[in-house]
């Protein structure tokens, strides 16, 4: 059995917030509200992602995968193992199967997938499953470590007016 995880530092919620606000871009630009981020081992930002489904019709363009596709491209997984990961909600089974695949050791979110579905309901948008990325990550042969939810109010504020069911 693993350690816990340990708790959010300052700079963990404030790169935390950093992808609220990619995703409030996101929204802004006409695509889902979610955005991500890496930060290498020091914490600087390496690479930052937003939505793309609706800007380049692609509903896989999730930006948690959109992130680890260009992550994967750029850096070694034995380098992303010691990277963090930073997204707005909890990565989805997809996003997490990128994240698991690209090699990056930790993840921090906002919203989880349960309050996001409860948020949001059956949109046909959205279709949000509700399994967590710990029970993705506990399936695969190496760790990952998940620090979340963590600000959960602020992560959602985005979502709301936005999904039919809001």
């Amino acid at each position: 059995m693993s350690a816990p995880p340990s708790p959010p530092t300052e700079t963990d919620l404030q790169l935390l917030r950093r992808t609220i606000d990619l995703a409030q871009q996101s929204r802004a630009r006409g695509d889902h509200p979610f955005g991500a981020l890496l930060a290498g081992p020091d914490g600087a930002v390496l690479l930052e992602a937003m939505n793309t489904c609706a800007t380049q019709s692609d509903r896989t363009g999730h930006a948690e995968r959109n992130l680890m596709t260009e992550a994967s491209k750029r850096y070694s997984a034995e380098f992303l193992s010691d990277c963090t990961m930073y997204t707005s909600a909890e990565p989805c089974a997809m996003c997490s199967g990128s994240v698991y695949w690209a090699g990056v050791g930790r993840v921090v979110h906002g919203l989880s997938e349960s309050a996001l579905k409860d948020l949001i309901g059956p949109d046909p948008e959205n279709l949000t499953m509700d399994l967590p990325c710990v029970q993705v990550f506990a399936s695969g042969q190496r760790r990952v470590e998940v620090l979340g939810p963590l600000l959960s109010d602020e992560s959602a504020l985005v979502h709301h007016g936005f999904w039919n069911g809001l």
